[in-house]
């Protein structure tokens, strides 16, 4: 009688690791870093945060930065530069959309949760670090140029509220990201990024002129991201309508709407079809 016995297989000529989040971390960074558009979007922040901030100082005297903090003129430019922020932060996700990747992506990858995951990790690292590098460049230069008697004392406070209004873009780029992740489409979440950041202060002082919604318009314009940035930056935004919040009640809003946006996009992704 015959036995047949199965062969043994093949030793496999390379080990196979299990895939974890530092493989989803490694293919983001290589997305990131290998296109254009993140080249693009970053370096126009750096230019305009740099360049604006420069050209503040050298119109500003030593007297000036008596009342305002030596990373305040990096604030006129980053007021533009957060609008790279959010380009990038919607292109990290809706890019692969509009090519198809996202299909192969989520076939390497089938664990959803952790490709987004690590697409909010690598571009919230990397937009803080360098829009913080910007705003630091900036503040040394006017801490060396205008650091005479005349500018006063200056403590590490104002480096923190610097800090501050650096992790506010960066989590409007994620609260783009997460838009983005819900709706898909390029145009039509930097559509309501834009909206989001710009209209508010034009709304509030609508709601201003009427007495019936005076508290709404004063509450708008106390609000938002503008006025959250300049505080930060320690400029009294939104002082004309009464005494203004605290840094921390502005650092919380963000905090709290992006996370609502982050766990709705963590919900739509796992179930959604590609």
């Amino acid at each position: 009688m015959t036995v047949r016995t199965t062969p043994a297989p093949a030793p496999t000529p390379m080990p196979m690791a299990r895939p974890h989040l530092g493989h989803a971390l490694a293919s983001e960074w290589t997305k990131m870093t290998s296109v254009r558009s993140t080249v693009w979007t970053l370096g126009s922040l750096v230019v305009v945060v740099v360049g604006i901030g420069l050209v503040v100082i050298s119109q500003t005297a030593d007297g000036s930065f008596r009342a305002i903090a030596y990373p305040a003129p990096a604030l006129f430019g980053l007021l533009v530069g957060q609008l790279a922020v959010i380009v990038l932060g919607v292109l990290t996700i809706t890019s692969e959309h509009a090519t198809g990747l996202v299909r192969t992506t989520f076939t390497a990858a089938p664990e959803r949760h952790r490709v987004l995951t690590a697409k909010y990790l690598v571009f919230s690292v990397t937009a803080f670090l360098v829009t913080a590098g910007s705003v630091g460049l900036v503040g040394a230069v006017a801490a060396i140029v205008h650091g005479g008697p005349d500018a006063g004392s200056h403590t590490a406070a104002e480096w923190l509220g610097a800090l501050g209004g650096c992790l506010y873009v960066t989590l409007l780029g994620v609260l783009a990201l997460a838009l983005g992740a819900l709706v898909r489409h390029s145009a039509g979440a930097i559509a309501l990024m834009l909206g989001l950041v710009t209209l508010p202060p034009v709304i509030g002082a609508m709601l201003l002129s009427w007495r019936a919604s005076t508290d709404l318009g004063n509450l708008i314009v106390s609000y938002n991201a503008p006025v959250a940035m300049m505080q930060l930056f320690g400029l009294q935004g939104g002082a004309e309508v009464g005494v203004p919040p605290s840094d921390f009640s502005h650092l919380v809003m963000i905090v709290v709407v992006t996370g609502i946006a982050v766990a709705a996009s963590y919900a739509v992704v796992a179930r959604r079809d590609v």
